[in-house]
C-alpha cells in the first residue's frame, strides 16, 4: 500500500467539514479488489461493511457517523468538502475515510464503479445537504461522534488513530 493522503477541508459556511483529515489510501486492496475483499478488510478492522453501490451525485454529509468507502471496481472523481472543495480521483483498490461533517459528491465515474460503505460500530449515518436550518443540530451531532478505535484499512496501529488524535 502506498502512502496515505491527508486532506483537511475547512468549513465553507454551508458544509461544516472537519478539522479531522479525510484519509485517502491508495491501493488499500491490491490486485483482487472486490466488494467481498473490502467487506472483509473493513470488518476485520472493526468497521462493519453496511452497503455496496455508488455515491450520491449531490453534495451531502453525515453528522452522526464517520464513513469508510472502498472502491471495489471502476474509477471515479469525487469532490470532498463541498462545491469549493477538492476533487480526487479514485481507482479500484483505493479507500477513503471521511470524517463526520465532510461533504462528498460523486462527480463522474466509470460504468463499473462500485464502492463498499462501512462505519464504526454503533454509528448510523444520516444524510444532510447543507440546507437552511440543519446546521445547528448537525454541529451538535458532529461534536458527539466518537473517534474510532481503529483504522478501517490498517487496523489498530494504522494511520487513522494518530491522524485524528488531535481533535
Amino acid at each position: 500500500m502506498e502512502a496515505v493522503e491527508r486532506l483537511v477541508l475547512d468549513d465553507d459556511g454551508r458544509f461544516p467539514n472537519s478539522a479531522l483529515a479525510v484519509l485517502v489510501y491508495r491501493t488499500a486492496v491490491s490486485g483482487g479488489a472486490s466488494v467481498e475483499a473490502f467487506e472483509t478488510l473493513f470488518s476485520t478492522h472493526g468497521w462493519p461493511a453496511r452497503w455496496a453501490g455508488s455515491i450520491f451525485q449531490y453534495h451531502h454529509y453525515h453528522s452522526t457517523a464517520h464513513e469508510a468507502l472502498g472502491v471495489a471496481s471502476g474509477n471515479a472523481q469525487i469532490t470532498l468538502g463541498g462545491p469549493q472543495g477538492r476533487t480526487v480521483a479514485v481507482h479500484k483498490g483505493d479507500a477513503i475515510v471521511i470524517p463526520a461533517g465532510v461533504a462528498h459528491k460523486l462527480e463522474n465515474a466509470s460504468g463499473d464503479f462500485e464502492v463498499v460503505g462501512a462505519y464504526p460500530p454503533g454509528q448510523d449515518w444520516d444524510i444532510l445537504t447543507g440546507k437552511d436550518g440543519e446546521r445547528e443540530a448537525a454541529l451538535a451531532n458532529i461534536g458527539r461522534v466518537p473517534l474510532p478505535q481503529s483504522d478501517p484499512v490498517q487496523g489498530k496501529g494504522g494511520t487513522l488513530p494518530g491522524a485524528w488524535s488531535e481533535r
